[in-house]
């Protein structure tokens, strides 16, 4: 696969809903090392097939509570427990150079397959859990900015200056 290249807000490809992976293939698994690759080249923590500009829902996650310098490769992933309410600072590779605080829960749990098609469950919390949300977002169309207050956001995307419609 050809090198992959983070697409930046307002790049409309981020407001759009990935498509459900149905059967996967080479192509997944070549989209998900490319993936990673992209995502550390560029410092990241998670990243988000649409981001690369790819209709996939598939989703790299540094295992950030894991010594290893292991990614989670997540396909079709679904959040399907939350609990808590924590806030924290988020920023996004599409988003260079913003970041805000953002509130979600702070324990997930999340099911989806991997790169062997096989399900996978996973009980998260902290740094991994808020990854985990905000990739998932990302395949929803969801940039962190929209989780924000309404100045706060217009602000962020004055600054980015960015002339398109915020989504609600």
């Amino acid at each position: 696969m050809a090198k992959l290249y983070i697409k930046i807000y307002p790049n409309p490809v981020l407001r759009k809903k990935a498509r459900h992976v149905g059967k996967l293939g080479d192509d997944e698994r070549k989209l998900a090392y490319g993936m990673i690759e992209a995502m550390r080249s560029a410092s990241g923590v998670g990243l988000a097939a649409p981001q690369v500009g790819i209709s996939k829902r598939i989703i790299v996650v540094e295992n950030v509570d894991n010594d290893k310098k292991a990614a989670l490769v997540l396909i079709n992933p679904r959040i399907t427990r939350k609990k808590g309410n924590v806030n924290f600072c988020e920023g996004c590779l599409s988003l260079p150079g913003i970041s805000s605080d953002v509130a979600r829960p702070e324990f997930i749990t999340v099911e989806a397959l991997n790169l062997d098609g096989d399900i996978l469950k996973i009980n998260a919390d902290g740094l991994l859990a808020r990854i985990i949300q905000h990739e998932t977002d990302h395949l929803d169309g969801i940039l962190f900015i929209d989780k924000i207050g309404f100045l706060k956001r217009r602000k962020i995307i004055k600054q980015l200056g960015a002339k398109v419609c915020m989504k609600f």
